[in-house]
């Protein structure tokens, strides 16, 4: 079994934490050490069971496990691309999670880093980037792109021929018409229906979706 270090220890974290443990049930694979988190109160406190070791930096010492970044929220949906960039690590210490009720089709890819959680569908040739999140009950058709470091939060779909950008959050229960565009750190607020294509670094949000301020995203680590 491959040693793994999650690094986070909120929500995202520990759902994956819970992943690695449902793909252990199908076959093991992963001996999970512990999570990672910046924050000096939660070290050495245990979550679901899994115990939280260091700092996020711990990553780089334990050179013997894999890694994968599990942060992010609306409030903050660019902080995996920061945490990556200021680890440094080469891409084979990355590992890529996919639940084993996930379905992915033989023409579909996934990059290294990413997260696939519960019930999720690639259908047809559709490319997933790295350090992805891809929350439960996600859909994804034919020729959809999503660059590295985007969120898809739970229930989101794709028609055919969207490209979602480096960066961007797509809340829960967003819809998004075929052969659109969500730009680079753009926000897709929850329950969204989007039909034009979103500019980067906006936020757009409603039935239709329609601008309502500039996204606040730090990307600089």
């Amino acid at each position: 079994m491959t040693p793994l270090l999650i690094v986070g220890a909120g929500g995202f974290a520990r759902e994956t934490a819970q992943l690695v443990h449902a793909i252990n049930d199908d076959s093991p694979t992963w001996e999970l050490l512990g999570h990672l988190d910046d924050d000096p109160a939660k070290h050495g406190t245990v979550v679901d069971g899994v115990p939280v070791l260091a700092g996020s930096d711990e990553a780089v010492k334990q050179d013997h496990a894999q890694v994968v970044v599990c942060t992010g929220s609306p409030r903050d949906y660019a902080s995996r691309a920061r945490i990556v960039a200021r680890l440094g690590l080469p891409q084979e210490r990355y590992a890529t999670l996919v639940h084993p009720s996930a379905s992915l089709s033989r023409s579909s890819s996934i990059g290294v880093g990413s997260v696939v959680l519960a019930q999720v569908v690639l259908t047809a040739a559709v490319t997933v980037g790295a350090h992805v999140s891809v929350m439960p009950h996600v859909t994804l058709t034919h020729d959809d792109v999503v660059g590295d470091f985007a969120t898809l939060a739970a229930g989101v779909r794709l028609a055919g021929g969207v490209h979602v950008e480096p960066g961007a959050y797509v809340g829960s229960g967003a819809l998004v018409r075929e052969a659109l565009t969500v730009g680079s750190y753009a926000l897709v607020g929850m329950g969204s229906v989007v039909t034009r294509d979103i500019p980067r670094r906006e936020v757009w949000a409603g039935v239709p979706a329609r601008f309502i301020r500039p996204a606040t995203v730090t990307t600089e680590h």
